[in-house]
């Protein structure tokens, strides 16, 4: 699926960090399915073989591992969101994968989501994780330096 309102800045992201000589980590497989149910069949394809009528539902075995080596020599990690439909089981293996890599790194980890947290609750991996907010959209605009409205109400309150 692609969301084409987004492709100009999916584009605008790629040329930063090219130009900033930051690596830049894209799937290289994926786990698909017909449909997003439990039961179906699914395959592991690499992300050029995704047939149209099939749905691309997790990171597949190679990202998982070129991830994992990838975080395992970070010395910061930030996360917000899984890497799959982790809720069903057999879409959940690259998000989990991506819990225990976080989890054996020794980088500073901060995770943001609630999905995310769920995920490191599941695999057994809070203790193990430095920061977990719960809070998504609110921890990714915290992450950018943006005002949050809560925090500047609390701080014109604290002025008077």
């Amino acid at each position: 699926m692609v969301e084409e309102d987004l492709v100009e800045v999916a584009k605008s992201v790629m040329k930063k960090a090219e130009e900033n000589r930051i690596k830049f980590y894209l799937p290289v497989d994926v786990v698909v399915a017909r449909e997003m149910d439990p039961k179906v069949s699914t395959k592991i394809v690499s992300v050029q073989e995704i047939h149209p009528e099939w749905m691309a539902l997790d990171i597949g075995p190679a990202t998982s591992l070129l991830y994992s080596e990838v975080l395992y020599d970070a010395k910061t990690i930030v996360w917000n969101g899984p890497l799959g439909v982790f809720e069903i089981d057999a879409f959940s293996r690259g998000t989990l994968a991506m819990v225990n890599a976080v989890a054996n790194s020794y980088a500073l980890s901060i995770v943001g989501g609630g999905d995310t947290d769920v995920a490191i609750h599941k695999a057994g991996e809070k203790d193990r994780i430095t920061y977990i907010s719960t809070g998504g959209g609110a921890f990714l605009q915290l992450m950018e330096g943006e005002a949050l409205p809560a925090v500047t109400a609390l701080e014109a309150a604290n002025a008077r």
